[in-house]
């Protein structure tokens, strides 16, 4: 039973990335997403809050929680990887600026490969982590629907009418993805009930929240952006490293991903709240081309 969640949860994952990434090529244009990252202090700081700020919120918990060294070490490739393709999705439910989502998201991919190899040698000891094996995934399954996408919506505008329909088929793979990851999770959460990672994790993810909405801009359209977005982990490029540098030691794995389930739960909440807090047509509801 549960290798055929695991399937379900994979599959249903691998078809809300493409979904999402193609259906917000079709609903956006370059330019769209190219503008916000303009605001040369709005790019700096969300940044310093994702790749400065994180990382050092990770340790910090985890010093506060004395959670053991492989548990502060799951907790810190959390902290280094940025960028994910829940992004856009949360900032739709937040009713927040969707094109400026989509250009954060592509800028934390690219410095997160560039950054992860470079500064978790520096602070763990003997790791070594490929730029390629990070890269990989985030090319194939993000970068290039997302290219391909924003290519035919150039040349067919008409193209634009399919993204609802696949934004409302990444919605539902979605739910489906965490609900199946949830059960077979289950037995690995309840394993971390009183050794602090949970209540580590959710501090973490409160503190990054709080931290990308102070510094996220100037209206709460690119606020609530700025927050999800540093709240939102890579999770991907994190379960990643766990399960390949770090087979010696699994709980640094089981940590990655208790924590990312976690995370991911505080974050649809957080941003579920954001929407309804949204004034009705003010400048943070999504265009109606990306509404699922």
């Amino acid at each position: 039973m549960t290798d055929v969640l695991t399937g379900i949860a994979q599959v249903a994952i691998l078809t809300f990335v493409l979904t999402s990434m193609v259906g917000l090529g079709l609903s956006l244009t370059v330019q769209q997403i190219l503008t916000p990252l303009r605001n040369v202090r709005l790019v700096v700081l969300g940044l310093v809050t994702s790749f400065v700020v994180a990382p050092a919120a990770a340790w910090g918990v985890a010093a506060l929680f004395g959670l053991s060294d492989s548990q502060s070490l799951g907790l810190l490739l959390l902290g280094v990887a940025a960028g994910a393709p829940f992004l856009p999705k949360l900032a739709q439910l937040a009713h927040g600026e969707v094109p400026y989502s989509v250009g954060l998201m592509v800028l934390l991919m690219v410095v997160t490969v560039a950054y992860v190899p470079l500064v978790l040698p520096l602070l763990v000891d003997g790791v070594t982590v490929s730029a390629w094996d990070i890269a990989r995934p985030l090319l194939l399954l993000m970068l290039l629907p997302l290219a391909v996408a924003l290519v035919v919506r150039a040349r067919y505008p008409e193209a634009a009418k399919v993204a609802p329909i696949l934004n409302r088929i990444s919605t539902a793979a979605l739910a489906l993805g965490i609900g199946a990851a949830v059960l077979v999770g289950l037995p690995a959460i309840w394993d971390q009930v009183g050794t602090g990672v949970l209540l580590a994790t959710l501090l973490f993810t409160v503190v990054l929240l709080v931290v990308g909405w102070l510094l996220g801009g100037s209206g709460r359209a690119e606020r609530s952006v700025t927050s999800l977005g540093t709240a939102q982990r890579n999770l991907s490029a994190a379960l990643l490293i766990a399960g390949t540098s770090f087979v010696a030691t699994p709980e640094v794995l089981v940590t990655v991903m208790v924590a990312s389930l976690l995370l991911t739960a505080v974050l649809l909440l957080t941003a579920a709240e954001l929407g309804k807090r949204a004034p009705d047509g003010g400048q943070g509801a999504a265009p109606a081309s990306a509404e699922g």
